[in-house]
Formats: C-alpha cells, sequence, structure tokens
C-alpha cells in the first residue's frame, strides 16, 4: 500500500525518534550516501544538465534497516528540501508490488493535485512529474519490486532528490550506486539491545550481550525482537535470550524452510517471541496477516480474534513492545493504528496457513462485517436529528458509534487507505461477494456524504470498477448495470465521452438482461447525452426518442418533460427549429401538469430562445414575457434577471432601444446585492406593460 507523506513542511520523521529511541550506526553508509548526492552524475561529467533527479539506492534485505537509514538520511537532508519529504511504499503486505497508478495517486493526494476519475497509469505519472517540475522535494520510494516502478515516478527536475529502497540493485535506471546493507557493527548492535534492556544488563553482562547480536547477525529488526523480549521481561537476564535462541532447532519447518541464509537469524528470533506468546495472542498475530494494507487498529483485531475491543487494544501495545508492530500516525491521535511491518507480513502469511480455511474465512468475514458496520455508522452520523439513520445509528454499541461527524470524517481520513485496501481484498477473495458488495456499497456512501460526490470521484471510480468485478462474476445483471453507469458518468465528467458512450450501451444490454426499465430509460438517455456531447445531433436524438418513449409507456410524467427539454435541445443545436419548439412547448405541458413553475418558465424561456433563431422575434418577445410571469410566481429571481436580459436583447434587435434598457435595469437589480428588496413583483409587470 502506499504511505501518507511524512512531512511536506520539510521536516522528515523518523520513527525511532517518536519512540523515544535514537538512530543506531550506519554512520559510515550515512556519510557515503550524503557524498554520492553531491557527486557529479554522468551527465553532469559529459556536460549537459542533469535532465532529471538524482537517485540514491538503499539495499538490503527485509529487516536490515534499510527503511529506517532512508528515513535517518531525509531526516538530515530535510533542510535542502524546502517543499518537502514525501515517502510512498511500492510493495504490498503480501509481497505483490504497489500498481505505478496507485502509487501516483496517493503522491498527487498528498500534493494537493486534483486526480481525474479512472485516470490511467502514464497519465497519472505525468501529473507527478508535472507537479514536482517547480518543486524541490525529497522523494522517498520504500521498497521498490524493480527500476519499473521507480522510473515512472522520477522528478524531472534536478532540483529533487529520490531514495529508494530495495531488495538489490534498479537495473535500468542509469547512474545508481547501491549501498547495500549488511549487518549492524556489533558496537552499534549492542547500544541498540542497550535502548531496549537498559544499561544494567549489558553491563553485568557485555560478553552475553555480544553473543545475542551476533544470534541476530547485527540485523536491526531481530535486534529489536530480542530486545522487546527482554523489554517485558525486567528480570531476564540477557544471556537467557542467547541461549534461547542457541537451542532453537534449525528443523526447516514452516517459517525457516527454503529461506535464504541470511534471513534466519531474523526467523530465529521471531520464533523466539511467537512461542513465547500466549496462544490467544499468537493466534491474533496470525490473523493480521488477513489485516488490509497492514493497518491494523482495535476494532479490526477485535473482530478478527472475536474478542473484545479493549482486550484487543491491550494485546496490540503487547506487539508493539515486542517489536512486532509500529504506531503509525500521531502519537495523541485515538483510536491508535498501528503497521504490520515489511518484514513480518510474508511470515505471518506462513503461519496463517496452518489454521484451518474455515477459521481464517470466518475472521475475515467478521472483519469485514464490523467495517461494514463502522461505514455504515460514520455515514449515519451526517445525517439530521431525528432522521431513520440516527435512529438507527442510538441502536449501535458503543464502541461502533461516532460521537461526532467531524470526528467520524477523521475516522475515514485516516483509515482510507486501509478501507479501500479491505473492499480491493473481499473483492479479489471471492468466496465473500455479499460482504464484498455491502461494504464497497458502505464506503462508497460514507465518502459522498464526507467529503462530496465531485472530491471522492477518484475513490469512487475504483469502488464502482469493484462492483462491477463482482457483478460480471456473479452475473447480477442489475448490478452491471448500476456500475456501468456510475464509471460511464464519471467517465463523461472527465472528457473521456467516448468510453463513457462504450459504457453506457454496455449498461443498456445490461439493464435489459435484467429486464430493469430504469436502468435500461437511464442508459438509453445517457446514450443520448454521449452522442450529443460529441456533436452527433441525429443519434443523440433518436436515442432520446427512444428512452421517451419508454416513459411515455410508463405514465413517468417528470422524466417526460425533461426528455422533451433534452429533445428540444438536440433539435435546436441541430437547426431543426420546427422539431425543437414542438418539444419545447411539449415540455411546459409536461411541467404545467406537475405543477413545476420553474420548470415552465425555463422550458418557456428555451422555446422563446428557438423562435428567436427561427427569424420569429415577435413571438419570441411574447413567449420570453410569459416565462417572466411564471418565473416571478415561481420566486426564481436569477430566472426573472436572465429572461429579462434576454427581453432586452429581442428589444434592441426590434429597434426598441428604451424598452431593452428598462428590462436590463430591472435584470440589474434582481441580481444586485439588495435584489429581493429592490426590485418588487409589481415593477416587473410594469415594465413588461411598458413594452
Amino acid at each position: 500500500m502506499t504511505d501518507q507523506a511524512v512531512d511536506l513542511g520539510g521536516s522528515a520523521v523518523d520513527p525511532q525518534e517518536c519512540s523515544g529511541r535514537q538512530f543506531f550506526g550506519r554512520q559510515r553508509e550515512l556519510k557515503e550516501l550524503r557524498e554520492d548526492v553531491e557527486r557529479a552524475g554522468l551527465d553532469t561529467l559529459s556536460g549537459r544538465k542533469s535532465p532529471r533527479a538524482r537517485v540514491l539506492l538503499i539495499a538490503g534485505r527485509p529487516g536490515s534497516g534499510r527503511t529506517a537509514l532512508a528515513e535517518e538520511l531525509a531526516h538530515q537532508l530535510r533542510d535542502d528540501y524546502p517543499d518537502g519529504v514525501l515517502r510512498v511504499g511500492l510493495t504490498e503486505p503480501g509481497g505483490a508490488p504497489v500498481p505505478a497508478e496507485r502509487a501516483a495517486r496517493e503522491l498527487l493526494d498528498v500534493l494537493d493535485v486534483p486526480v481525474p476519475p479512472g485516470g490511467g497509469e502514464d497519465e497519472l505519472t505525468q501529473l507527478v512529474r508535472e507537479a514536482l517540475s517547480d518543486r524541490r522535494v525529497l522523494l522517498l520510494l520504500d521498497d521498490a519490486a524493480g527500476a519499473e516502478q521507480v522510473d515512472p515516478l522520477l522528478p524531472q527536475n534536478a532540483d529533487c532528490l529520490v531514495v529508494a529502497t530495495a531488495r538489490g540493485p534498479l537495473t535500468g535506471i542509469p547512474d545508481v550506486r547501491p549501498c547495500t546493507l549488511g549487518g549492524l557493527h556489533p558496537k552499534a548492535s549492542v547500544e541498540f539491545l542497550e535502548s531496549f534492556a537498559g544499561s544494567v544488563r549489558i553491563t553485568v553482562d557485555p560478553r552475553a550481550a555480544e553473543n545475542l547480536a551476533e544470534e541476530c547477525a547485527g540485523q536491526p529488526a531481530a535486534l529489536a525482537l530480542a530486545g522487546g523480549w527482554l523489554s517485558i521481561r525486567p528480570q531476564a537476564a540477557v544471556a537467557d535470550v542467547a541461549k534461547r535462541l542457541h537451542a532453537l532447532p534449525d528443523d526447516g519447518g514452516v517459517l525457516t524452510g527454503q529461506l535464504p541464509v541470511a534471513e534466519r537469524p531474523l526467523v530465529r528470533v521471531f520464533r523466539l517471541v511467537y512461542e513465547s506468546l500466549p496462544q490467544p495472542n499468537a493466534r491474533l498475530l496470525r490473523l493480521l496477516s488477513l489485516a488490509p494494507a497492514g493497518f491494523v487498529d482495535a476494532q479490526t483485531a477485535s473482530a478478527l480474534a472475536g474478542c473484545s475491543v479493549s482486550a484487543a487494544q491491550n494485546t496490540l501495545e503487547d506487539f508493539v513492545a515486542y517489536g512486532l508492530l509500529r504506531a503509525v500516525g500521531e502519537p495523541h491521535e485515538r483510536p491508535a493504528q498501528y503497521a504490520v511491518p515489511g518484514w513480518l507480513a510474508p511470515l505471518l502469511v506462513k503461519l496463517a496457513a496452518t489454521d484451518r480455511v474455515a477459521e481464517v474465512q470466518l475472521a475475515r468475514a467478521r472483519m469485514l462485517e464490523r467495517t461494514v458496520r463502522l461505514l455504515q455508522s460514520c455515514r449515519a452520523v451526517t445525517e439530521p436529528d431525528g432522521s431513520p439513520a440516527r435512529k438507527k445509528l442510538a441502536g449501535l454499541p458503543r464502541a461502533l458509534r461516532f460521537p461526532s461527524a467531524p470526528l467520524a470524517a477523521e475516522w475515514l481520513r485516516t483509515r482510507r487507505p486501509a478501507l479501500l485496501a479491505a473492499a480491493r481484498l473481499a473483492v479479489e477473495d471471492g468466496d465473500l461477494d455479499t460482504l464484498a458488495r455491502r461494504l464497497v456499497a458502505a464506503l462508497v456512501r460514507a465518502l459522498a456524504a464526507h467529503q462530496g460526490t465531485e472530491a471522492a470521484a477518484p475513490e469512487l471510480y475504483g469502488l464502482h470498477q469493484l462492483v462491477l468485478d463482482v457483478a460480471e462474476r456473479r452475473n447480477l445483471h442489475r448490478e452491471k448495470a448500476a456500475a456501468l453507469l456510475n464509471l460511464g458518468d464519471l467517465d463523461a465528467g472527465t472528457g473521456r465521452t467516448a468510453d463513457a458512450l462504450v459504457r453506457y450501451r454496455a449498461a443498456l444490454d445490461a439493464g435489459r438482461a435484467a429486464n430493469d426499465p430504469y436502468a435500461t430509460g437511464r442508459a438509453m438517455e445517457s446514450v443520448g447525452g454521449a452522442h450529443q456531447e460529441l456533436g452527433d445531433w441525429q443519434r443523440a436524438a433518436d436515442w432520446y426518442g427512444r428512452a421517451l418513449a419508454q416513459r411515455l409507456a410508463r405514465g413517468e410524467r417528470e422524466d417526460e418533460a425533461r426528455l422533451y427539454g433534452r429533445l428540444g435541445a438536440v433539435h435546436t443545436y441541430a437547426g431543426r427549429y420546427g422539431e425543437a419548439l414542438r418539444s419545447w412547448r411539449a415540455a411546459v405541458a409536461g411541467y404545467r401538469r406537475l405543477g413545476d413553475l420553474p420548470g415552465q418558465a425555463r422550458a418557456l424561456s428555451e422555446a422563446a430562445r428557438v423562435q428567436e433563431y427561427a427569424g420569429r422575434p415577435e413571438e419570441s418577445l411574447r413567449t420570453c414575457r410569459e416565462a417572466v410571469e411564471w418565473a416571478r410566481q415561481a420566486g426564481d429571481l436569477r430566472l426573472q434577471a436572465a429572461l429579462q436580459l434576454r427581453l432586452a436583447d429581442t428589444l434592441d434587435r426590434l429597434g426598441d432601444p428604451a424598452g431593452a434598457r428598462l428590462h436590463r435595469g430591472a435584470a440589474e437589480r434582481l441580481l444586485g446585492p439588495e435584489g429581493e428588496a429592490a426590485a418588487p413583483a409589481c415593477e416587473i409587470r410594469s415594465a413588461s406593460a411598458k413594452d
């Protein structure tokens, strides 16, 4: 998953400092990396200005401290990059590479650059490069699987710096010298252990501390686990840990089988910690392999384990003390959120594979159900007091209720990456499609309620695509039609009209297969709208006519009036004024039957426009006056003003400048700061009478 920016104000945050610990060792590597920033690149040596940012690579196996070193370097260099330090992770907790499109979307979100819904990889990565072209930032790309992930995100700006971490070299990116990490220096390893175990135990038996550091091969993650084991047991001696590690059999079991030799010390220390956990805690740790995007909080852990929220919170804090989890976000944030370290995720997947499949699936279902209820609560808190949603909210357990809309919005903001990941994983699973559909629907409603449909459009596009995936897999034609219509609307809103047309036609087929009149009518109207946007007036009129015929057959009067108006518009664009006028008159009649005075006034104003285009200014003038009267009765001041201006233009063309000035003055008073008081109805009527 992709992480949020470290700090756009220019100060990177080191996780060890956040937990009250300082950075240990790696001074030689830090010096080399800082020197590499100043090193002349190949372009400079050849006399050319570098076309893009310098790339520094920190290579090492999981648990080697490569991310901590990258963040310490960013912390030291932050003052040189006043536009901030950005961080994005390029590997999922399960080991899959993060698509470049998703990484780019996260960066654009942090940079406050509008993201087009449904934008592809090329479009989004280009937006990232454009956004960074005039900024001086340090971009930290963590855990890259290969050069193909890094290259599209590289700023075309030599004032930026990219620090990437990976297992090995990034072949394909020129002028990159990897800083390859091994274990910490023995002295730094012992100092790191001391930060957990305290100076007394280290001073009493320094030889044991050195032996323990050697058993851990100097790997920071292994040392942190061993130190966590000691911190939980203040009475234990350092020698106890070293002896226990040495006694662990290397039997090639579920964790150590087929592992590279360099990773076995970390796995051995993890086994020591894991086997010392109480059974319920060990079970919860295994189930954290299901945590979406590797993020977990007390609610998620409670649902996975089937225990109380308070018990889950205590267990998560124990895991932090052991070095099995790290807190994310600000220390004061509640409820707290935690992240599963990258080195731990694959080990948890292996352990979870030993559990019964039915139990794991039940835990996943509980987690998704809890997420659905939290999202429903998150949306319900935005509803007015006394509404059915608020009444339902009051009946939920306290742990599932949000005390206020702002707190719910903040929860949604901080949990958004995990919630989107939960939706993706639920759909990919394929065995819990009913829950997946409910989860996606609840997330769509919550995002729309707190952010608005337009602001949440990029996320909504991906969610509607997930609905479409499930609908196609399960042959759910009605859901497929709805998803295609939503995707088509978002495509149309971003100017991809041809793509929208394909979506709308597919939605029409799905609506017919579902025998859903609403979906088919909506799809036909949308197909007409797409043709209208493309300037194909004949096809637009044809499809509007089909949609209108269906509405007429079903007696849906409001839709009839609207479609008559859309037909009138395309006939007007095509220059078929006679047909346009008939359609607008039918729309007027439809709005009159509905008692919709503003609609009637607007339709009359469009009829007046058509009459003017057709060279019938006198008729246009009479129709426009009638529209003014209906707008006045409707109390629509803006429409009255627009019609007054249209009357003025028509009178100018008829050679009556005095009458035109009168109507323009009335329009100005209607649109002025005191328009409602300055333009009483009697004045408007008298203005029309003087014509």
